[in-house]
């Protein structure tokens, strides 16, 4: 470990020497008004605009809650991008999905498109689990709140003040689940100061019709106000389907909504948020390159496929936040949040216009949480303290009709019923003490209880086709062995419960120099909970509640602003010991197991950079290197040993640059191209290795290295906004996803390639 964590410090120093030295020749000076279209983290206030006046501190930086108070970017101890919402524009990022364009050593990736999301930082992730029941190691939150259910994470990104991604294991003050990092989505809330909105309108290919609109006011100066905000996309298919009559892949159709009420009596200490929210999506499903036979002539964006389904999920919610200050030096904040939602995704899984795999997800959840806690701000002490109760439950039936299942000719199936209920208790602390004026020690601890329940589990073979009726023949869970031994019963129910505490914490030190950069070095103890396999249908032997991952992090890491403040950098480098990732093994039968990944280590580094060259010109980029690999693992009875963690590239980078060819005033026109690159990427933890005696060829199930650019262009004239975009404008052919099929026994591999070269324009007017 000593020199793996060694290695990640001396790639770090390569970004953090000459900054450092930098900094000691760099005197204090105020910050000056950037471009409003920076992008790269840590960004000013200017740059998101419309943002409350209590959001930037007093140099101008943007204000982040990365650790449950306010402060500016350039002073949290952790390594945080911080996107704001007009930035988001800039690099066509309208989804959750597309973040990785803006976050160094971030992936997003998912079998079912723009759905169900599965995040990658720093090489953590769900790895080759894609079973709606469990919970990202990324912890996702929407303004503080903390989204269970994965279907949850794909949203359409509208009316934000800015997105924070946090890397690194945030289990103190964000908690469980979060082993990698967290994504914090900030909405625009009301400011209590005038009226203002927008309306947006906009066309590109594929037919693709967008509109958002917000607006608020203000009731009572200062003390109410409501501000309402809608996101509307339909598109069609954006990979084309040469099977006659069939339904495009890739096509779009949400539709979402916003209300906040916020409420400030008196304009005293007391602080309410009211947020309602819903959303639904009804777009067509992913593509799928299986089959290889089925694919004989056709181009990388086309399929031919007989079953595209469609990918209907809705999820809604409410909110209240209330915030007290009971003295300067003491507040009170509680979140309470109730949420639900469903997905019913209808996928072919095959590629082709045979009934090979149609599958059809199926699965309802809801949620509560509560999070109290207390604030205090001393002089030298500032104090975080509180507890959390969370609670959630997933329904899911699912069915999988497999062609020719019982014999040739002969279709069939599986049918899947379970419930999932989970519970969660947590007390916490983090206190940040001044040793002296320029050396703060931050200590915090969480304690963790959780509760598991599966419940009222059953799964059955049946004999039918695809859509047609079911008739069942063999009981599958209940049943230890494998599919087709045990009769069918009816009442048969299969039911197992887990429970699992785990203390975590945080230790730093961060020194800020003369000049104003800060230097940190941190401890951090991450943990997400254990879990029930949800994809144990074939038979029960396969489900049962395995050990909570948990992950040992060790950061260094730079922050500062240099030359006249023209120039921001950010950079880190880190050591995780990595326990007991969650993985799936498929072994004969086939069953599906929910494992643990003993053993494994990653390190690198990153840094991010923005550099004002002229009033007109801002340049931006990230870099960030990682080594994730598995020390100890064995799947299907093969040594893994070595291999690289799925969905972690060595390299990725970003850069772009903001060119403002005219500016007078508020009008101007400014061009924007932006370029990202990943190196090559695994789908799979067999990498390129094939189990013994199987018919695997996983070399299939990865990614080469490949550079996507962006290329966006704003001109505003007073109330008005034209923007033209273009997305993967070189039109790269790539791989988001991929999953081992040929071990399970079918004769191809299941991937799912990116959307193609997308543009547009759109007109906005803000009143």
């Amino acid at each position: 470990m000593k020199t793996k964590f060694t290695a990640a410090l001396l790639i770090s120093a390569g970004f953090t020497f000459p900054a450092a030295a930098l900094a000691q020749s760099a005197d204090p000076l105020p910050a000056t008004s950037p471009s409003p279209d920076a992008t790269t983290a840590p960004l000013t206030a200017s740059e998101a605009p419309q943002a409350p006046a209590e959001s930037a501190s007093a140099d101008g930086d943007i204000v982040v809650t990365a650790q449950r108070r306010e402060q500016s970017a350039l002073s949290v101890p952790i390594a945080i991008s911080a996107i704001a919402g007009n930035t988001l524009t800039t690099k066509g990022i309208t989804n959750s999905a597309n973040l990785a364009a803006a976050v160094p050593n971030l992936q997003v990736s998912s079998p079912y498109g723009s759905t169900q999301p599965n995040f990658s930082l720093r090489g953590i992730s769900v790895a080759n689990e894609y079973n709606s029941n469990q919970a990202s190691p990324i912890g996702v939150y929407i303004d503080d709140v903390y989204l269970a259910s994965r279907t949850a994470h794909g949203m359409g990104l509208f009316d934000l003040e800015r997105v924070e991604v946090l890397r690194g294991p945030q289990g103190t003050l964000f908690g469980r689940n979060t082993t990698g990092g967290a994504i914090n989505f900030i909405t625009k809330a009301p400011t209590l100061n005038g009226n203002e909105g927008y309306v947006e309108g906009g066309y590109g290919n594929f037919n693709t019709f967008t509109g958002q609109a917000a607006i608020e006011t203000t009731m009572v100066q200062d003390q109410l106000g409501l501000r309402i905000s809608g996101n509307f996309v339909n598109g069609d298919g954006q990979i084309d389907n040469v099977y006659a009559g069939g339904r495009d892949p890739n096509s779009q159709d949400t539709l979402q909504g916003r209300a906040i009420l916020r409420i400030r009596p008196g304009n005293g200490p007391l602080d309410i948020k009211l947020k309602v929210y819903g959303g639904r999506d009804r777009g067509a499903q992913a593509a799928i390159h299986g089959l290889q036979s089925a694919r004989t002539g056709l181009d990388f964006f086309q399929v031919n496929e007989n079953r595209v389904g469609l990918n209907r999920t809705e999820a809604y919610g409410a909110s209240a936040t209330i915030a007290y200050e009971i003295s300067p030096q003491l507040s009170f904040t509680s979140i309470t949040s109730r949420d639900g939602g469903k997905q019913n995704l209808q996928q072919a899984a095959d590629g082709a216009p045979l009934d090979i795999l149609d599958i059809n997800w199926q699965s309802r959840f809801q949620q509560f949480s509560e999070e109290a806690r207390f604030n205090y701000d001393g002089d030298r002490l500032k104090l975080v303290a509180g507890g959390f109760y969370g609670w959630d439950e997933t329904i899911t039936d699912n069915t999988f009709n497999i062609g020719s299942a019982l014999a040739p000719g002969v279709n069939g199936g599986f049918f899947q019923h379970y419930r999932q209920v989970r519970r969660s208790y947590a007390a916490f602390a983090q206190g940040d003490f001044d040793l002296t004026s320029r050396l703060t020690l931050t200590l915090g601890a969480r304690y963790t209880w959780d509760r598991s329940q599966y419940r009222d589990g059953f799964a059955y073979l049946f004999a039918g086709d695809v859509n047609g009726p079911e008739l069942p023949l063999a009981t599958t869970v209940p049943c230890p062995t494998v599919a087709g031994t045990c009769a069918y019963n009816p009442a048969a129910r299969y039911e197992i419960s887990g429970r699992n505490n785990a203390l975590t914490g945080r230790v730093s030190l961060a020194y800020e120099f003369d000049g104003g950069t800060l230097v940190y070095a941190s401890y951090n103890r991450g943990y997400r909970s254990g879990a029930f396999n949800g994809g144990g249908y074939t038979s029960s032997a396969g489900i049962n509640y395995i050990a909570p991952e948990r992950v040992n992090a060790y950061e260094v890491g730079l922050k500062g602003r240099y030359f006249d403040n023209a120039l921001t950098l950010t950079a880190a480098g880190f050591y995780y010991d990595y326990m007991n990732q969650q993985v799936q093994d498929t072994r004969p039968g086939p069953v599906s197991f929910l494992v643990n990944a003993p053993k494994a280590e990653v390190y690198g580094a990153e840094a991010e950079a923005r550099l004002r060259v002229t009033p007109a010109v801002v340049l931006t980029a990230a870099g960030g290197y990682l080594h994730s690999t598995y020390k100890q693992l064995t799947l299907q009875g093969t040594d893994l040993s070595g291999n690289d963690l799925p969905f972690a590239p060595r390299f990725t980078a970003q850069g772009g640059v903001d060119v403002t060819l005219f500016k007078d005033g508020t009008n101007g026109l400014t061009i924007s191209p932006s370029v990202a690159y990943f190196s090559r990427q695994y789908f799979s933890p067999f990498n390129e290795i094939n189990a013994a005696g199987s018919t695997q060829l996983n070399s299939e199930l990865q990614q080469e290295g490949y550079a996507k650019v962006n290329l966006t262009a704003a001109l505003t004239i007073e109330r008005f906004t034209i923007k033209a975009f273009a997305n993967n404008l070189l039109n790269a052919k790539t791989y988001a996803y991929g999953l081992d099929l040929r071990g399970a026994g079918f004769p191809y591999n299941f991937l799912v390639p990116s959307t193609p070269r997308t543009y547009g324009a759109s007109v906005r007017v803000a009143f």
